[in-house]
């Protein structure tokens, strides 16, 4: 379905969904020469097809939904003479990225979290399919002229919203330098550039330890000041840090103290506050980005290190373009995430 090659991205849709109709029954009579009275053998209907959604851990975007929204699955087909079931229509299956969320609008309702591999869940199930003559034979009545029609497919919405699933998740305002710090401690690769919103989509990549353990890290794309209210390009990410257990402030200290560093942090807690209250709760920790750059006076450090201090929050400086603080901080995370193990 989906092109590898295509880098477009696309986490929300809405799409029609349609259950197979169930073949009809038949009306057949036994018309051997050797068979006595002959006798009804309508066959019935096959059942029609379910609509199903499974999650493809190959998948990383819903653009396969992009242009196609209406999805039917196949018809059952009528039943035969000599007692011939028809052929159940074929089930359609519908594959989304692991993360998935599936609301049925009509219901307005929650069907289903697809949130491992393989993971599937029916949307529609198809008609069933209509009885043939030969169920309606008695002996008072030999030769039924009756059949029944096959089950209507049931029709509705559904929309799906991908939440990108990782243990980390990386928030900050454009070039604050998340996709470089990103590609420091995982084996992401992102494309980075000296421009705001380099990243619009999320970044995933995976920091892998030696003793065997892992972590999943998302860069999420640049907030800014009332993303929330959907300013920006932020506010259509928002909702990939609602999975992960812990999120890491990126700050970019170039500026000074109070501007690259306090108040950036504050804005940012605000904005996510106003999107889910609940994610104040996630563990988290503050990185303080480009301290090497001349702008980066070590006064305003120590004030940025005190302040944090002083609120119970860990802060970790670091360099992600020269690399500098980057294994103190994975090794943080590898505590935090696997100690006691």
């Amino acid at each position: 379905m989906s092109n590898p090659k295509n880098n477009e991205y696309l986490d929300e849709v809405i799409i029609t969904v349609q259950s197979g109709r169930g073949g009809d029954g038949c009306v057949s009579f036994r018309r051997e020469r050797y068979v006595p009275r002959g006798g009804p053998d309508g066959g019935d209907g096959g059942r029609g097809g379910d609509v199903r959604i499974r999650a493809d851990a190959r998948l990383h975007t819903l653009i396969d939904y992009r242009y196609k929204r209406f999805f039917k699955a196949e018809d059952g087909a009528h039943g035969r003479g000599k007692n011939q079931k028809g052929r159940d229509g074929r089930d359609l299956v519908l594959r989304v990225p692991v993360g998935t969320v599936i609301h049925d609008l009509s219901e307005d309702s929650l069907v289903a979290d697809l949130v491992s591999d393989a993971q599937e869940v029916i949307l529609l199930r198809g008609g069933r399919g209509g009885r043939g003559n030969f169920h309606f034979k008695s002996p008072t009545h030999r030769a039924p002229r009756k059949a029944t029609l096959g089950e209507e497919g049931k029709r509705r919405k559904f929309r799906l919203s991908l939440k990108v699933l990782a243990d980390v998740g990386i928030v900050g305002f454009p070039n604050a330098g998340k996709s470089t710090l990103l590609s420091r401690i995982t084996n992401a690769r992102p494309k980075i550039g000296e421009y705001p919103f380099t990243t619009i989509i999320p970044n995933l990549g995976v920091i892998e330890y030696e003793d065997g353990s892992s972590l999943r890290v998302a860069d999420i794309p640049g907030l800014i000041e009332d993303a929330s209210k959907g300013k920006g390009l932020g506010h259509r990410f928002l909702k990939h840090i609602q999975r992960t257990s812990l999120l890491i402030y990126l700050l970019d200290i170039s500026f000074n103290a109070h501007r690259g560093g306090i108040e950036d942090f504050h804005i940012l807690r605000k904005e996510v506050e106003n999107y889910d209250p609940r994610l104040l709760n996630k563990d988290m920790i503050v990185v303080i980005n480009k301290i090497d750059l001349e702008s980066s006076k070590k006064r305003d450090l120590d004030m940025l290190l005190s302040y944090f201090r002083g609120l119970g929050i860990y802060a970790i400086p670091i360099s992600a373009m020269k690399c500098e603080g980057i294994e103190e901080l994975k090794e943080f995370l590898r505590r935090h995430f696997f100690n006691g193990r």
